[in-house]
């Protein structure tokens, strides 16, 4: 056994593992190992898997920011889709009306993870949708309708947009750990179904090359029992580049200590 340093990188966020391993179960990837790789992206059936949600927070962190929006979007009783499938045909006609306004007022290309969910208790289907910024937020919400929009005529005197039910656009509130909390909304409800998409131009997390025995098991059982706000200080250290917002020890039975470390790139995030 030895210990490997794991580090992803997701724009300005960074995470990283030290974990042990084994020689045994290398063998096989070391080759692949050594160049960076795209992390592979879990399936869209799962957002209550432990790597699923981590992954969707990688997500949300290397892409998206203060200046732009979660919408959420429902249906009322007259425009409820009898399946998840055409619930999704009607948000993606949303975002592709979105993403046609973003061109004509000459901004970037739509961003979006799209997370599709019907309740647990109600069974009744809703989106989340979190999006790069630009577009004003009544008018983001506006475009959630099955009628055509004559924007000329967008807020004159008798001109309404029936929409399909409630919506509602925020803009996002990162913290400290970036939208962890928003992340953790997302994936809330752990007995409801949830599924997930998002636009191809997002940047994706990448894993770097590994760094083995960079750390003694002596070492990393030092760094496993110091209190927290050591341990951040120690990492500091080791990573001047970023700022750490927060390190994690957990202990398993069969493997020992496993050491998680969240950061962001110093001027960003």
């Amino acid at each position: 056994m030895y210990e490997r340093e794991k580090k992803i990188d997701c724009g300005p966020y960074r995470e990283i593992d030290i974990i042990p391993r084994s020689e045994a179960a290398d063998d096989a990837v070391r080759k692949r190992r050594r160049k960076r790789l795209r992390v592979t992206s879990p399936k869209q059936q799962g957002l209550n898997d432990k790597n699923a949600k981590r992954y969707l927070l990688q997500l949300l962190n290397g892409n998206f920011g203060a200046e732009d929006l979660h919408v959420s979007l429902t249906y009322d009783g007259e425009s409820l889709p009898e399946t998840v499938e055409q619930a999704e045909e009607t948000v993606r006609n949303y975002l592709r009306r979105v993403a046609y306004r973003r061109k004509k007022l000459g901004l970037p290309p739509l961003k979006y993870i799209l997370i599709t969910e019907r309740g647990s208790r109600s069974g009744r289907i809703h989106h989340h949708v979190v999006m790069n910024g630009g577009i004003p937020r009544d008018e983001v919400e506006m475009m959630w309708t099955a009628q055509r929009i004559n924007w000329r005529k967008v807020g004159t005197p008798g001109y309404r947009i029936e929409q399909l039910g409630y919506v509602n656009a925020d803009r996002l509130r990162p913290t400290e750990t970036g939208l962890e909390e928003l992340s953790k909304y997302l994936t809330k409800d752990p007995k409801g179904k949830k599924r997930w998409s998002s636009s191809r131009n997002l940047e994706r997390p990448m894993e770097l090359p590994p760094a083995d025995h960079k750390y003694t098991r002596r070492r990393v059982i030092q760094l496993a029992t110091l209190p927290p706000e050591e341990r951040e200080a120690w990492f500091r250290r080791q990573f001047p580049g970023y700022r750490i917002i927060d390190t994690r020890a957990e202990y398993y039975e069969e493997t020992g200590w496993h050491i998680y470390v969240r950061a962001w790139k110093k001027g960003v995030g």
